[in-house]
């Protein structure tokens, strides 16, 4: 099966709450490629001419190629630092023009398009009846601006004639340009052909977009059903607000300024926590749940990981149980995707098991001789990297922490990735070897412990400076875990607050 998947164009210069509905529909075609091995063929308009590029080519004395080249790359970029995959193509739509003015050609022959004298091509609604209103949004309609020679106010522009010291185009109709509907029927049914199996985009362009979409390609293809889905995401607001984010209102975050603060895998994160079709309130609350979400699986990784190597001594383990918690989890999260790519349910599914794997791995100071378990970890930790990838976060990328996340290239992240790791593994087992030697006990009983035999005073000093190194790691990212005379460490988000470091690091004082 291939599915072929038409996404609504890319308008230069998106912001932040655009880019969420992108990375949500990354999600889902990551999800219909990994998990249920459909091969996923994507293509992206690039709306590359309109009023606002034409505009902003105004203000700037330049032209309107330059601006939209400019936002053009700008988007790609973005779209690269949020990870979302590139579509097959990207089709501009300057470079289509000829194809839109033979789409629009042809809907005039079969009855459903007029020009006026004036040299607009609008669509005709009444000439097809009550197929019209599809998705809702058609009953209340007073239609687009436009010429006062429509024959319906509902009727939209496919062509419409160029202004003084606008691009243009020939046509049949005199010089011109596109309307904004058509570019995306033409470029996608020059692509796919008569029929689209998804059509994605934000809520807000259900209609009039989707809606005249629709009509326009069905009255060219003379077909009864265009697109078989249509996947709409939410809105992305700001926490307390009703309206969704936008320049216009002042209420809006960049990605450049929110990668500044969270990852890329923070906010994947953020967006799978919320059904792709939800509205999602944004707020460093909703981030930080999304943030600790991720920590507490880094941390049950690393855990398992340590158990695995013999560095954590725990209680005995119970393994038929957690193969049993595995099994159920597969099950869970595959019928959470199927069920109209319900990511939270999926998420929760996860997080449950790695609850109970963290359950199985309580610390104990000395082995009790107990059989050790590390296969069962081992398949846990498999299961939850490639449910992870399937949904776009790398947690080992999410660790590269000692510049900030808007400096790295993906060469920084690959380059330095296992040099951290072997540092941090290095100073680790030689604090280990130290502590170990600060915490060997006198042969006999000590003065105030006549029962218990007591540290070598000369040795505490020892013992103190580990427990500095350790607390003055934390906030650099680095967290080591002292686990009786052996010690686990594992690279955090970094950035912590300073409440959550001081309870850290009250912890591990008690236990050293």
């Amino acid at each position: 099966m291939l599915p072929q998947i038409g996404e609504c164009p890319a308008g230069l210069n998106e912001l932040f709450h655009e880019m969420s509905s992108y990375v949500r529909f990354d999600i889902l075609q990551r999800i219909l490629s990994k998990v249920f091995g459909i091969t996923v063929i994507h293509a992206m308009v690039i709306t590359d001419i309109d009023d606002k590029i034409i505009k902003r080519s105004w203000e700037e004395n330049v032209s309107p190629t330059i601006i939209s080249r400019k936002y053009e790359d700008e988007f790609k970029r973005d779209m690269l630092s949020l990870k979302v995959i590139p579509p097959a193509v990207y089709l501009r739509v300057t470079e289509n023009v000829h194809h839109i003015v033979a789409f629009i050609e042809r809907i005039i022959q079969n009855g459903h398009a007029y020009a006026t004298k004036e040299g607009d091509v609008y669509f005709d609604i009444q000439s097809i009846g009550n197929r019209y209103g599809k998705f809702g949004g058609a009953v209340d309609s007073q239609g687009e601006p436009g010429s006062t020679n429509k024959r319906d106010l509902r009727d939209f522009a496919l062509w419409k004639p160029s202004k003084p010291q606008e691009p243009y185009w020939d046509s049949p109709w005199g010089r011109g340009r596109p309307g904004w509907h058509i570019e995306c029927s033409t470029i996608a049914s020059s692509v796919f052909g008569s029929q689209l199996d998804i059509h994605s985009g934000g809520i807000d362009l259900a209609f009039p977009h989707h809606e005249n979409e629709v009509a326009q390609s069905e009255a060219y293809h003379q077909c009864g059903q265009w697109a078989n889905y249509f996947l709409h995401s939410g809105h992305l607001h700001l926490k307390g607000s009703a309206e969704k984010m936008s320049k216009s209102l002042k209420n809006y975050v960049t990605i450049k300024d929110f990668l500044q603060s969270y990852s890329a895998n923070e906010f994947r994160m953020f967006c799978l926590l919320t059904k792709y079709r939800s509205a999602i309130d944004y707020s460093d609350s909703s981030m930080l749940e999304a943030r600790n979400s991720l920590g507490t699986i880094s941390t049950f990784i690393h855990d398992a990981q340590s158990y695995m190597k013999g560095q954590l001594q725990c209680s005995s383990v119970q393994e038929a149980f957690l193969w049993e918690r595995l099994a159920e989890t597969k099950s869970s999260v595959v019928k959470a995707l199927a069920e109209d790519f319900d990511t939270p349910r999926a998420i929760s599914a996860l997080m449950n098991l790695v609850y109970h794997g963290n359950c199985q791995l309580q610390p104990v100071s000395k082995a009790d001789g107990a059989a050790r378990s590390p296969a069962v970890f081992a398949a846990m930790l498999s299961y939850i990297r490639d449910v992870l990838d399937v949904f776009g976060i790398d947690l080992l990328q999410s660790q590269i922490l000692l510049l900030p996340c808007c400096l790295l290239q993906e060469s920084d992240v690959l380059s330095h990735g296992g040099n951290l790791d072997g540092v941090v593994e290095q100073l680790t087992r030689f604090r280990s070897e130290v502590r170990a030697f600060a915490l060997t006990r006198q042969a006999g009983p000590t003065t105030g412990s006549p029962n218990k035999p007591g540290l070598y005073p000369e040795r505490i000093p020892l013992l103190k400076a580990c427990d500095s190194l350790r607390n003055e790691l934390a906030p650099l990212g680095v967290l080591i875990k002292d686990r009786g005379t052996t010690s686990t460490w594992e690279i955090t988000q970094g950035k912590q607050d300073q409440r959550g470091q001081r309870v850290q690091e009250k912890e591990q004082d008690t236990s050293s």
